[in-house]
């Protein structure tokens, strides 16, 4: 299809920056990881000697691993054809496996052990689960840390860089530049953290939980202890023993959750960033060829940050659906979950959208010291909170009221303030402490900190 005909701008505008999303969360993908799924549970009902099957020769195997390893575009749409028959995804899935394997006549002989006992969610949850496995380790949590690792790099850049902070967007108590994105990294690092250590979970129980079906075939056989070495063993997934007939999703709405903070802790940096370039705290390095208004040629508009924050938006929108309808399902089974879980390549498309538009941002700004420094000395009055604090350590009565009375609503300038401390009844090492105070070496730790 034409990208310029695309209905969602993830597959057309901006599919060149979300495409390696695109192997794992398309419908490519989850055919894939079903396709794996069925492949490994036929492997391991052959590998257990309870079942009686023929043993499997090297080669055997080798076919079998090969369904998997060179799974195609064009076996995806064989599977599709099969699907316009079936009218079931997953039915399609088995009948294509049995034609693959038709030609080996052990597996052939067996073939009616592919899906044995499956109810088609114990072959969905553990693709999706797969699927959101490798989607976390293999790009968004990488993506993430490289994000980490630019806030990082800035925090110990600007870490000796004073700089006037705003609460209420007014003048108060300075910090450096790289505190403030040190604050950011240590969010997100505790986030990504959340994410690496989270549980996977699947079931292969059949239609209801409870190993009906596959008790009554084999009812000598430890079941669940069974479906417990599969799902961990096999698959390198965590164990639910309890479910109806879907695992009931509450790992993955764990997932969009800590996603959705991730975005909102990087939506809140994107804003700061913008208000920080409009008061020229940062510039930006400018593109040659690039046009910043239609009509206003000298503009430099951080987009960056702005397309960053709406992407984070949109998929922060998603995954909190999909954490709060996934874990909801009418008595043992219904098929809301099925149709949006086919959106999570959305949620994580939209944010990896954002972060690419954000460490782009991020690799445009260059700091603007001179009007950092300038913003400082017309904002002496910030000296009046430590001031007021060692009148206060020094028993000097109504010295918060004192300062009000000097400072509030007014500007005042380093004479204002070195004559003030001049006329306080302090020890002169007090005052001689107070004189040394300027808004730019009055940060407390904030360069010590980290």
């Amino acid at each position: 299809m034409e990208s310029i005909l695309a209905i969602s701008p993830l597959d057309g505008r901006y599919n060149s920056k979300v495409e390696q999303l695109s192997p794992i969360v398309s419908e490519f993908g989850l055919t894939k990881y079903r396709v794996k799924v069925e492949i490994e549970w036929l492997k391991f009902l052959f590998n257990k000697t309870e079942f009686g099957l023929d043993k499997l020769s090297t080669s055997d195997i080798s076919l079998l691993d090969s369904i998997v390893d060179n799974f195609s575009i064009e076996n995806a749409k064989e599977i599709k054809n099969i699907e316009a028959t079936t009218n079931h995804d997953v039915k399609a899935v088995e009948y294509f496996i049995k034609n693959q394997i038709a030609s080996n006549s052990i597996l052939h002989k067996n073939r009616e052990m592919v899906h044995f006992a499956c109810t088609s969610e114990d072959i969905n949850n553990t693709s999706y689960a797969l699927m959101l496995k490798d989607s976390l380790h293999q790009i968004m949590i990488p993506e993430l840390k490289q994000v980490l690792n630019i806030l990082t790099a800035q925090a110990e850049e600007y870490k000796n860089t004073p700089m006037m902070c705003r609460t209420h967007g007014q003048p108060s108590t300075p910090s450096t530049m790289g505190k403030e994105f040190y604050n950011v990294a240590y969010r997100l690092e505790r986030q990504i953290k959340q994410l690496e250590k989270q549980e996977f979970l699947g079931k292969i129980n059949g239609a209801v939980g409870n190993y009906n079906a596959h008790l009554v075939a084999y009812p000598d056989l430890a079941w669940n202890k069974l479906a417990k070495e599969f799902i961990e063993t096999n698959l390198g997934l965590t164990f639910n023993p309890y479910t109806t007939q879907i695992e009931p999703h509450d790992y993955q709405a764990e997932i969009y959750d800590t996603s959705r903070r991730i975005n909102t802790i990087l939506i809140d940096l994107c804003r700061d960033i913008w208000a920080y370039i409009s008061i020229s705290y940062f510039k930006q390095k400018v593109k040659a060829g690039e046009v910043g208004s239609s009509t206003m040629p000298h503009k430099v508009n951080p987009i960056d940050f702005e397309n960053a924050e709406g992407n984070f938006g949109l998929s922060s929108a998603m995954l909190g659906h999909l954490a709060e309808k996934l874990p909801v399902s009418r008595w043992q089974r219904d098929l809301t979950d099925s149709t949006v879980q086919r959106n999570i390549g959305v949620g994580f498309g939209y944010m990896l959208l954002a972060i690419s538009s954000l460490k782009k941002g991020l690799g445009k700004l260059e700091i603007n010291v001179t009007a950092i420094e300038q913003d400082l000395d017309n904002n002496w009055e910030l000296l009046a909170e430590p001031i007021q604090t060692v009148m206060r350590k020094c028993n000097i009565e109504n010295a918060y009221e004192k300062l009000k009375d000097l400072t509030r609503g007014k500007k005042v300038d380093a004479n204002g303030i070195k004559e003030f401390v001049n006329g306080l009844d302090l020890p002169e090492s007090e005052k001689e402490k107070l004189r040394n105070l300027t808004p730019d070496n009055y940060i407390g730790l904030a360069n010590k900190l980290f």
